[in-house]
């Protein structure tokens, strides 16, 4: 498998990390369908979101499969007012990366990035290794040091 940029960034700052391959359908990129492919608890594998707050501009949240973001409880973590969805057309030409394979890891700018709470109840979570089919495990600590990740309660249950 050749490394991704997600995959030399972490090397370059020593920090352990599992690569996982599975396959995937370009019709359902979701976290849960990732999960499913490798097996493991949905919550323990984080999505990675583009959002874009009034006053903060782009920003990146990070929250478990079969879940969603609660826009409000994110823009307070951010003390903004409000937060949307960054449209898909624009995720790759702000990230870098191609829906579905988005990491907050080797972006093409840096944002801020929030990590929904939960991540610390896990020895390793999953995020995307930045190429669809490739995911990254890496403990929750080396996840947001290695962003300069905040947490917050931003993650509700699915409908």
């Amino acid at each position: 498998m050749k490394k991704t940029n997600a995959m030399r960034v972490l090397e370059n700052e020593g920090i352990s990390y599992e690569v996982h391959q599975y396959g995937y359908d370009e019709q359902d990129l979701s976290a849960e369908k990732v999960a499913d492919a490798l097996g493991v608890e949905r919550e323990r594998i984080f999505k990675t979101l583009v959002l874009r707050g009034e006053t903060t501009g782009v920003l990146l949240a990070l929250l478990p499969a079969g879940t969603e973001v609660d826009l409000k409880r994110l823009a307070e973590a951010i003390g903004d007012k409000r937060v949307e969805l960054v449209p898909l057309k624009e995720v790759q030409a702000l990230t870098g990366h191609e829906r579905g394979a988005v990491t907050p890891l080797a972006l093409s700018k840096k944002y801020p990035i929030v990590v929904d709470e939960t991540a610390e109840l896990w020895s390793t979570v999953g995020i995307s290794g930045g190429k669809r089919g490739i995911e990254i495990t890496l403990s929750p600590d080396d996840l947001l040091r290695i962003t300069s990740a905040t947490t917050a309660d931003i993650a509700r249950s699915s409908p």
